[in-house]
């Protein structure tokens, strides 16, 4: 499917935060997937992952949190996630004004909303998913730091596939397993998928952490998660 990307405001006024919107070329309406980026920022990584998204039937727009900043080094991408991680309203409210430029496209299903996010993405998804009433599903990949027992459960209204690595020193598997019994005590659906063998961030084959196993049956698990809840 050939897709297009183009650079967005997604505030109305056209003077507030901007994005990467990619879409279907075809003029038909689809369903929207908003993706967080990891903490290196909009780089050709997340890029390909929003079109390789949008090849799959989905109109997709990339948020961008750290204003035109991409980081190369591990002590820059530190320092660009601190100051998001310290706003973090601000980065919620960013994510919120995309998600809500997407109910507003003509050529998006605006009852068809999907939040995927990773990294510093996943923990904003999860942040995110009881304050947005409009998600129809989310996949928080790798989301570390995330008390579930800080948010109010009752308000997600989305099925949610959270996608970790089992060697992932960031999350232990202690984490993993409060936010997957806090979502379930609150009656909602939560798939956890934790990939044997695989580290923190293995979906990304630009920063020497990739596991091409996990990230091909990752990629289409989340790919049918959506489908199915979106589609």
């Amino acid at each position: 499917m050939i897709v297009r990307s183009e650079t967005v405001f997604t505030d109305a006024s056209g003077a507030g935060p901007q994005g990467i919107l990619v879409r279907p070329d075809d003029g038909i309406v689809h369903p929207g997937i908003v993706l967080i980026q990891e903490w290196w920022g909009i780089e050709p990584h997340v890029r390909d992952m929003a079109q390789r998204l949008a090849a799959q039937g989905f109109t997709v727009l990339v948020p961008d949190l750290y204003h035109g900043q991409i980081a190369t080094e591990p002590d820059d991408a530190m320092k660009l996630m601190m100051l998001v991680r310290s706003n973090v309203d601000r980065a919620l409210g960013e994510i919120t004004l995309a998600l809500d430029y997407l109910r507003a496209d003509a050529l998006v299903h605006p009852d068809r909303l999907g939040l995927m996010g990773f990294c510093m993405g996943g923990f904003l998804t999860y942040k995110i998913a009881s304050r947005y009433p409009h998600l129809g599903a989310i996949s928080p990949w790798y989301g570390g730091g995330y008390d579930p027992h800080g948010e109010d459960l009752s308000k997600v209204s989305a099925p949610v596939l959270s996608v970790y690595g089992e060697l992932d020193q960031g999350i232990p598997q202690a984490q993993i397993d409060r936010v997957q019994n806090a979502f379930s005590a609150a009656g909602k659906s939560i798939t956890v998928k934790v990939y044997k063998g695989a580290g923190h961030a293995f979906m990304n084959n630009t920063h020497g952490s990739y596991n091409e196993v996990a990230a091909k049956d990752a990629w289409q698990v989340a790919v049918d998660f959506f489908k199915h809840n979106l589609v």
